[in-house]
């Protein structure tokens, strides 16, 4: 079970402030927006969603460059927010401005 990669287009509607941990790594915490059209059972399905991500290290310091609105793509895995928290977070290994 070692499959868990995703690949998806959306806009910045949200960034916190860069943060670093305790051994000087940046972290960027951002939240996209997605919509799009999907092929479904033969029938086309409109696609929106919000989509909490976080970068590290040189990607996270980019991402300082980035502005609310800008269109990325988005490279990565899903991971729970936190060993107690399940929700779902993007973890980020690759951003493209589109």
């Amino acid at each position: 079970m070692g499959c868990n990669q995703l690949e998806i287009c959306g806009k910045i509607i949200e960034m916190k402030k860069l943060r670093y941990t305790p051994i000087g790594i940046a972290i960027a915490e951002f939240k996209v927006s997605h919509i799009s059209q999907q092929l479904e059972a033969e029938v086309l399905r409109q696609v929106e969603c919000e989509i909490s991500a976080v970068a590290l290290a040189q990607i996270a310091k980019s991402m300082t460059d980035m502005k609310i609105g800008t269109v990325l793509k988005l490279i990565g895995f899903l991971a729970r927010r936190s060993r107690i928290n399940l929700q779902l977070v993007l973890h980020v290994n690759s951003m493209h401005p589109i």
